[in-house]
């Protein structure tokens, strides 16, 4: 049997300049960080949600509040391996995840192949399994005034 779950994630760009931005678990340098509880890694929220959503389980909230201190700061790529873990736990493997970012900045097409590698680590898969691009919105909206990134993700589970 297969499944298939969505996510999606938002975060606006945070105030603090010492506030690293990561993506897909890569810290991209020079780069304007994204305000959250966690290190607001909207490409892993969204992953995780949508591997979620497949296993029809409950969203990323449920399992890491913001009102919770546990998760003040903490890398999402530890919540990514927590929500395989229950994946697999529901009788699940992952078959492939398919992921959008929009950014207007930073330029991210140098980073995918890095974010690749190290989401297929956490995730324990082939990077092959594992789809990332990037788009801009040609200057529309909150993404286009560099406000904020956004994420989407869709990921294809296979009962194991």
């Amino acid at each position: 049997m297969f499944r298939i779950g969505h996510g999606i994630d938002i975060h606006a760009f945070s105030d603090d300049p010492a506030r690293p931005c990561v993506l897909g678990g890569v810290t991209i340098p020079n780069a304007r960080g994204l305000a959250g509880h966690s290190d607001a890694d909207a490409l892993v929220h969204a992953i995780c949600d949508a591997m979620l959503g497949a296993a029809a389980l409950p969203d990323i909230g449920h399992f890491f509040p913001d009102s919770d201190p546990a998760w003040l700061n903490i890398r999402s790529t530890l919540l990514l391996e927590r929500v395989a873990a229950e994946i697999r736990a529901a009788g699940f493997s992952i078959v492939n995840i398919d992921a959008t970012v929009l950014a207007q900045v930073p330029k991210l097409a140098p980073h995918i192949p890095a974010m690749r590698t190290m989401l297929a680590a956490v995730l324990q898969v082939s990077p092959t399994h594992i789809a990332i691009k990037a788009t801009t919105t040609e200057r529309l909206g909150f993404i286009g005034r560099c406000e904020g990134i956004e994420a989407h993700a869709v990921c294809l589970l296979q009962s194991q």
